[in-house]
């Protein structure tokens, strides 16, 4: 893209109430298997998969494109500033077989920088912003190293950085006919923001039925 950066896609798949999880942490599966099928066939169109620290260490995910019979995976990245990421999880397991790049602070313990990059991993030093890392910094790094599509999955705290920096180009939403209430996480974390006229707004592109799941696709 003439962004300068990865043109990036985020996927919500939430209940009716736009929680990803309930209150303790149990989020298998909030959308059906043929809404899952569809996530994988959207990962593998992709030159990334990127999540948030705390979906690492809360889901222990392996990001990977499963059950379409494809060779190319897509790189996995993890956004953890400190790098507190669970070093017996799937990601480190597989990081020499399938490519894992981590974004993290260059404030960050170099003794887990150089853990992590001993596993396979390649590490992307970024720019702290406020307690996380800098979006731009983030999409910066991923776009030096010639990525040109990135699929972020969350969570909440890397998709509100996300809206809030103004870096997303295509929102994906999956809504499941459940409602988890207001104690459950939120798909999207803290904003900050007081008036309506401050929010990102998106126009909507298309919706569809998949199994029994609402998708939506929304655009910058």
């Amino acid at each position: 893209t003439d962004l300068g950066r990865p043109f990036l896609t985020l996927k919500l798949a939430e209940s009716l109430d736009g929680r990803i999880a309930t209150a303790t942490g149990e989020s298998q599966w909030i959308t059906g298997p043929r809404a899952r099928r569809l996530v994988h066939a959207m990962r593998a169109s992709h030159d990334a998969v990127m999540v948030g620290g705390g979906t690492a260490r809360a889901d222990d995910p392996s990001l990977t494109v499963r059950g379409l019979g494809i060779d190319r995976q897509p790189v996995r990245v993890v956004v953890s500033r400190r790098l507190d990421l669970p070093l017996l999880g799937q990601l480190a397991r597989t990081a020499r077989d399938t490519p894992v790049w981590i974004a993290h602070g260059r404030d960050a313990d170099p003794f887990l920088v150089e853990t992590w990059r001993d596993l396979g991993a390649v590490m992307l030093p970024c720019d702290p912003e406020g307690a996380h890392l800098s979006p731009a910094s983030v999409l910066q790094a991923l776009g030096g190293q010639g990525l040109t599509r990135v699929f972020c999955e969350g969570g909440g705290a890397l998709a509100a950085s996300l809206l809030t920096a103004d870096l997303v180009d295509e929102l994906v939403t999956f809504h499941a006919g459940l409602a988890l209430g207001a104690e459950g996480y939120p798909a999207i974390g803290a904003m900050g923001i007081e008036r309506l006229a401050a929010a990102p707004r998106f126009k909507l592109a298309s919706h569809r039925l998949v199994g029994q799941d609402l998708m939506t696709v929304w655009r910058r």
